[in-house]
């Protein structure tokens, strides 16, 4: 009887163990140790590797996981999630209140007003906001909502002030507070939109300017090199914001009087104290000052308009890396609870209420991730995600993250190795001598994964750790 008992015994006991075997992922541990830690790319920088299985809730494999990189634009993931949290459905994007025979309105940080790709953001957008604002009858009044945030962020390179990634942040923005430059072959003349910036535009031959277009550090003036070769293209090139220029862009723009309120009054009626008129091409703008004091607090704005649905502005952000669109939705998220626009206010209130749980305390200065001051570990990352994964579907998911081999900044790489599905949906991540993947992955045998990949510090071009990145994540769809 005993001899059978042990007998039995010894069955169930091999049958458990051949059971977990099976369940088992086919890539070892020691082959992802090969592939991540020994290989002969990733050696001449610094390399971190987390890799979860949704499934078992556990870490499969990790590699320098809890040490800090800067993420570059993975940072956006954080953006992504506070917005996810903060926002409803839709983009605030304008509040507004009548007084007597005015109409008073304020910015909320939306990046897509007038944004010169906005049809392909969403091509249902039908322009409410600019709609809403050129069918009042009233008197407009902009008035500048008060905010903590600089036109750069902090750790920003100062000299990016030219680039059409590095446009100014602003609590009203504009045409994506960016000059486009329209370049026709055989035209050595470019267009511009918004045509009010076309006498603040020069032109001179210069075969060794070093970009075709170039704006003033501390001024609106831009200047472009024709050449007799020049092929179609368009160039954006940011503008400094101000309130001043805003008035004046949104009366040019609406072919209608637009008044700045530049201090709130302290009674309930408009009494203004002196006006002074400001031209513009098509329109005038007022500048409307008060002798009284401001208020301690922003006044009540009691309506609230929409722009567009969430997810056409998250996939932007996501697929173009947009930083414009990742720094304002940061500066958003904080209108919906306070009167002045604040980053910092915002990357508080989540890392608090959302994300004290995180293995690593986020370091995160910006929404973009253009900040050299913002450190992340891949392991940090990859919680992050987790929380994402619980407030989207895997249907948001594979829109809003680009896809490899098919969209967004992965459209050249990452493809399904047997041509099939995109199986890599993720977010990229690029800064001089830095860089980053971090996203899910669906592999064959129906599993959904979460990696993230942080390399800083090497020297080469971005190439070799791509290709090493796809054979080891290809590896994971096919054989996990």
């Amino acid at each position: 009887m005993k001899r059978q008992n042990l007998h039995f015994l010894t069955v169930i006991c091999c049958s458990i163990l051949i059971s977990a075997c099976a369940s088992r992922p086919g890539i070892s541990t020691r082959k992802f140790r090969q592939q991540v830690a020994e290989s002969p790319v990733f050696e001449t920088n610094f390399t971190g590797f987390a890799l979860y299985d949704t499934e078992r809730q556990e870490m499969v494999y990790t590699y320098q996981a809890d040490k800090y990189y800067t993420p570059a634009s993975n940072t956006k993931i954080f953006t992504l999630y506070a917005s996810l949290k903060l926002l409803g459905d839709s983009i605030p994007a304008l509040e507004y209140r009548i007084s007597g025979d005015s109409l008073l309105f304020t910015g909320t940080g939306d990046p897509t007003f007038l944004h010169p790709d906005i049809n392909a953001l969403d091509t249902t957008y039908d322009q409410q906001v600019y709609q809403f604002l050129k069918s009042s009858e009233k008197q407009l009044v902009y008035v500048p909502r008060p905010t903590e945030d600089a036109y750069f962020g902090p750790g920003w390179a100062w000299s990016d002030y030219n680039f059409y990634y590095s446009p100014e942040k602003s609590v009203f923005p504009i045409y994506a507070n960016v000059l486009r430059f329209h370049f026709m072959e055989g035209f050595n003349k470019p267009l511009v939109s918004p045509d009010f910036f076309t006498s603040y535009i020069e032109g001179f031959p210069d075969p060794d300017a070093p970009y075709s277009v170039f704006r003033k550090q501390h001024e609106n003036y831009f200047s472009y090199a024709p050449k007799e070769d020049t092929l179609s293209f368009d160039r954006d090139v940011p503008f400094i914001q101000s309130a001043e220029l805003t008035t004046r862009l949104l009366a040019d723009t609406l072919h209608k009087n637009v008044q700045l309120m530049k201090q709130w009054p302290q009674v309930p009626e408009l009494q203004m104290a002196s006006v002074t008129e400001v031209s513009t091409d098509s329109a005038q703008a007022a500048l409307i000052t008060f002798e009284t004091q401001p208020q301690k607090h922003f006044p009540v704005f009691t309506h609230r308009l929409y722009s567009l649905p969430v997810d056409s502005v998250y996939k932007q952000m996501m697929h173009s890396s947009d930083n414009f669109f990742a720094e304002q939705l940061l500066m958003l998220c904080s209108s919906v609870f306070q009167d002045t626009l604040s980053t910092e206010w915002t990357i508080d209130y989540v890392k608090k209420h959302y994300l004290s749980d995180l293995p690593d305390e986020p370091i995160w200065r910006d929404g973009s991730g253009l900040s050299r001051y913002n450190l992340q570990t891949p392991r940090g990352i990859v919680a992050l995600l987790q929380k994402v994964d619980k407030e989207l579907s895997d249907e948001r998911i594979k829109d809003i993250f680009p896809a490899g081999g098919k969209s967004g900044t992965v459209e050249s790489w990452y493809a399904n190795p047997e041509g099939g599905a995109p199986f890599v949906f993720a977010k990229t991540g690029t800064l001089s001598n830095k860089s980053a993947l971090s996203g899910f992955i669906y592999t064959k045998s129906g599993k959904k994964l979460i990696f993230s990949f942080l390399h800083n510090n090497y020297i080469t071009s971005t190439f070799p750790l791509k290709k090493e990145m796809e054979k080891i994540l290809q590896d994971i769809y096919l054989n996990y």
